[in-house]
């Protein structure tokens, strides 16, 4: 079942595309988090998703707002470091790949019969609470400007 507003978020370490390792508690004590899932690196939808998740990322950037976007995947890091090298993707994406899905699991959003995250996104509080969380169909495109919203409005409210 899919982690609803005012559930704790589940912790997590993974690696990231740049070869670090992407810890949920580090980056939500700078600032509030938006995590999307992603099923498929190099996909077509899942393009669509992660160059309109870089525009957001860059839009915050010139705001100075206290909003860190991650995506994740159940793909490896080495799919990840060519994925974002190939889409310009600057903000950190989290490898779920092994133990496989583990992330996507914690969050309600792993597919176990296609062994890939759904398309699932959620606000991460500073204090590790969801604010807001969502799925949608695996073929249709979100709108990320409506989790910037409640994001921007739980940075607000601290």
């Amino acid at each position: 079942m899919i982690l609803v507003p005012g559930d704790r978020a589940p912790g997590f370490r993974v690696p990231d595309q740049f070869g670090s390792v992407l810890d949920l508690a580090e980056v939500r004590q700078r600032s509030t988090v938006l995590v999307a899932f992603l099923p498929f690196a190099f996909s077509p939808v899942c393009g669509d998703e992660i160059r309109s998740l870089q525009s957001l990322h860059e839009e915050l950037g010139e705001k100075a707002a206290p909003i860190e976007i991650i995506g994740i995947t159940a793909d490896s890091k080495y799919t990840l470091a060519a994925w974002s090298e190939t889409a310009g993707v600057t903000f950190r994406l989290g490898s779920d790949f092994w133990p496989h899905g583990e992330v996507a699991r914690s969050f309600g959003v792993f597919d176990d019969g296609h062994g890939v995250a759904e398309r699932g996104v959620f606000v991460v509080s500073t204090a590790g609470t969801i604010v807001s969380s969502r799925r949608v169909a695996r073929t249709q495109v979100r709108d990320f400007h409506i989790d910037i919203a409640e994001a921007m409005s739980a940075a607000e409210r601290g």
